[in-house]
């Protein structure tokens, strides 16, 4: 079964450290909401999960199924089963989104066998029709240029739409909520419930309760200035948007200030 271990993880950007000794297991199947104010390290979470290079691990470890991923390059967690929604995707002129997904998964396989030819186009439209019929998505959609123009629902539902297409083990959504409307947001996280299995592991990463009211994750994780500090059940979220998050500055206090994104 597929699991990350993230272990007294603690990141800097610049000379700034952000994670200050974070901790968390995910096991495939299940989901992990995590949630907490502006400022806390939840991107910078993301982005240190997926290797980007402005990202510094000084300390801990990250493990995906008991192997340490810390010396692997992006391009390599990705072969090796992780994925980031971003929260603001790039748009790429000039490249439709159909060519982009075709020569990831081409990339992937080639990557576990040097012999793999690829995937034929024939098959590649019929899995992307499929995929695209499960998030309700118009087949010219992937005729289109990767996220150029697109609204915001739209660059959301394209970043699902890779990580069907991808099925990778380790799944982290970076606030993907983010410029939804309730149809929209009910639609990726449809898609998302779909692509559930023993085998994949959710980090969601958002600010809001009707995210959760969709995605029913197994866990939820408040977290302020670079690590976690309450964990609990969708009780833990029903409290925060009933009383914000005052009453965990007053609970922590010495960690105020000390947090950044």
């Amino acid at each position: 079964m597929t699991k990350i271990e993230i272990k007294d993880l603690h990141v800097n950007v610049g000379d700034k450290e952000i994670l200050k000794g974070f901790n968390l297991t995910v096991n495939g199947g299940e989901v992990h909401a995590l949630m907490g104010p502006n400022g806390t390290g939840k991107s910078t979470l993301a982005y240190a999960l997926m290797g980007h290079p402005r990202y510094n691990i000084v300390k801990g470890d990250i493990l995906l199924d008991g192997e340490s991923i810390l010396e692997m390059s992006v391009d390599e967690r990705s072969r090796n089963g992780m994925f980031l929604a971003f929260q603001y995707p790039v748009a790429i002129p000039g490249v439709t989104l159909a060519n982009f997904l075709r020569v990831a998964l081409n990339a992937k396989a080639k990557a576990h066998n040097p012999d793999d030819k690829g995937i034929s186009l024939v098959n590649f439209r019929r899995l992307l029709r499929s995929k695209m019929d499960m998030l309700k998505m118009d087949y010219a959609f992937g005729a289109r240029y990767l996220n150029d123009g697109f609204s915001g629902g739209e660059k959301k539902r394209a970043e699902v739409l890779q990580m069907a297409m991808l099925e990778p083990r380790i799944a982290i959504l970076d606030e993907t909520d983010s410029g939804l409307d309730i149809d929209a947001l009910r639609i990726v996280a449809d898609g998302v419930h779909a692509l559930k299995s023993s085998e994949l592991g959710v980090i969601l990463i958002t600010h809001y309760q009707r995210m959760l009211e969709y995605m029913n994750p197994d866990f939820v994780h408040i977290m302020y200035a670079g690590s976690i500090v309450e964990s609990g059940g969708a009780e833990l979220a029903l409290k925060l948007e009933a009383q914000g998050y005052d009453w965990i500055r007053e609970k922590y206090p010495d960690t105020r200030n000390s947090g950044q994104a």
